[in-house]
């Protein structure tokens, strides 16, 4: 298996995609991964020793490992940049968009 326990992880299916979280613990008999913060879910717990309210908990449950991808400092470092280059672009083409609506309103009131 490529993933370690302590690595940065993103959910690539399901109900937690695009989430980031840190790898706590590998069932590998399983093949499934317990990550921090995903796929949490509520537990009927009776009072004991350990738990002596007892109630609902809400806890972390593990997921399939093929629905995870490991993420690298690289890869994050890579996304963020393209990211701040779609939003540019964007901010371009609405300026462009803009100037050429007041360009066209200012025509139209010469012309009147």
């Amino acid at each position: 298996m490529k993933i370690k326990v302590g690595d940065n992880v993103r959910v690539i299916t399901g109900t937690n995609k695009g989430k980031e979280g840190k790898v706590l613990k590998i069932f590998r008999k399983d093949n499934k991964v317990l990550v921090d913060g995903i796929n949490v879910v509520k537990k009927h717990m009776k009072p004991n020793r350990t738990n002596e309210s007892g109630g609902i908990l809400e806890v972390e449950a593990p997921i399939h490992i093929s629905n995870v991808k490991v993420l690298s400092k690289e890869n994050k470092k890579e996304e963020k940049v393209k990211a701040k280059a779609k939003e540019t672009k964007k901010e371009e083409k609405t300026k462009e968009v803009k100037e050429k609506k007041a360009s066209k309103k200012k025509e139209t009131k010469e012309s009147k």
